[in-house]
């Protein structure tokens, strides 16, 4: 209750202001009323006002009242005796019972308040039948009415006020969970671009190096004896790094891959199956099927990148003697297959292994393929060679 109290509002503050104006207004009228002779005798009218003003400043300015309901008892007890001081100098103390009202309401509590209330409602009535010499029930209205408002009125603010208190503090709630939600989407938003990136990083450089080591193991295997062939070898192996460092390059810029650099995607999967072939020696045919439709850059992309770590798993793992790549053009879809007659491999055996190239790239084919709303399926088995096969949705005018 003290903190309450100590927390005011802007417009408790204003009701408060009003509250001193009033009291100080019905004191001053209570003095000048008896000063013109209208009711009660001039000193002892304004020497109890005197001592009512003084008492009621004073309370205000004490921390103490503001903070403990026993504090503020004790100042509205000693308020209330000089205000029956100023109740029997003159009738028109009852007018302060209102201003008192409120008062006692405010720092009491609803129900030491509501006895504050009954007892000073209770000593108007009496001090204004006392100064009339005779009880009327008229009379006892006014203060019990003035009683009843400031009830309502108090009760009501607080009311207000508790319901305000609640409404902030779901605001406070609902923003704490809003930036909870953007921090996990941010989270999220940065694991999904680790995802991407490593990805991206596995199906280019990873792949690319794989390559390159290739070819210089076979230019080690050729020296001293065959010179001109190493020669060859450590070409092909520098201009593989030279290609590499372009994709890496492009790939920090966020552009489209240098090995798309604006041929449609047939042109791009035929130039992977040339390099493939001039790098690994094992031969790679592209068979385009239906007709060719550019694509959305995110679907040209991902075929590219899911043939390159295909293609990459083949020279490194499958001791194949030939690969072929299919790209298929139909209604509404377009299909990648890559078949390879190498050693196979076991599917599920791979795909509860965590790690390493084969624990990493299928996943990360899938992932590609499921990314855009399209499937990926793997057909192996040891020795039978390894076929898989990526459908995507087209949409006509994606690109």
């Amino acid at each position: 209750m003290a903190t309450e109290r100590s927390r005011t509002t802007p417009v408790a503050r204003v009701l408060q202001v009003c509250l001193h104006l009033l009291v100080a207004g019905l004191l001053a009228l209570a003095v000048a009323r008896a000063a013109v002779g209208r009711d009660g005798d001039p000193l002892p009218v304004a020497a109890a006002a005197t001592a009512m003003a003084a008492v009621y400043a004073v309370g205000p300015r004490l921390a103490a009242v503001r903070r403990s309901r026993r504090a503020a008892a004790l100042w509205l007890a000693l308020l209330g005796v000089t205000w029956v001081g100023v109740l029997i100098a003159t009738q028109d103390g009852v007018w302060l019972a209102f201003p008192l009202y409120f008062l006692e309401l405010h720092l009491l509590g609803r129900r030491g308040g509501l006895t504050a209330v009954g007892l000073t409602a209770a000593t108007a009535i009496a001090a204004w039948s006392w100064h009339q010499h005779t009880f009327s029930l008229p009379a006892a209205i006014g203060p019990a009415l003035g009683a009843a408002v400031a009830t309502a009125t108090v009760l009501g603010y607080q009311a207000l006020y508790r319901e305000s208190e609640e409404r902030r503090r779901l605001i406070d709630e609902l923003t704490a969970a809003r930036a909870d939600a953007a921090a996990a989407h941010h989270t999220a938003g940065v694991l999904a671009e680790r995802e991407r990136l490593a990805r991206e990083i596995h199906d280019t450089l990873a792949q690319s190096l794989s390559s390159i080591q290739l070819l210089l193991r076979a230019a080690q295997r050729a020296l001293p004896e065959r010179t001109e062939a190493a020669s060859g070898y450590v070409e092909q192996a520098r201009q593989a790094a030279q290609d590499n460092l372009d994709e890496a390059r492009r790939f920090v810029r966020a552009l489209t891959p240098p090995a798309l650099d604006g041929d449609p995607l047939p042109v791009a999967l035929e130039r992977l199956c040339a390099t493939t072939a001039a790098h690994s020696g094992l031969p790679v045919k592209l068979h385009v099927s239906g007709d060719p439709v550019r694509l959305p850059v995110p679907q040209e992309v991902a075929l590219l990148r899911i043939a390159q770590s295909a293609l990459g798993n083949t020279v490194r793992h499958a001791h194949a003697s030939h690969a072929e790549v299919t790209l298929s053009y139909m209604e509404g879809e377009v299909a990648l297959d890559v078949f390879d007659d190498g050693a196979g491999f076991d599917p599920v055996a791979v795909a509860g292994r965590s790690g390493g190239d084969g624990g990493f790239g299928l996943p990360s084919m899938r992932a590609r393929a499921r990314a855009l709303g399209g499937t990926f399926t793997v057909e192996s088995a040891p020795g039978g060679g390894t076929a898989l096969a990526v459908q995507l949705p087209v949409t006509e005018g994606g690109a």
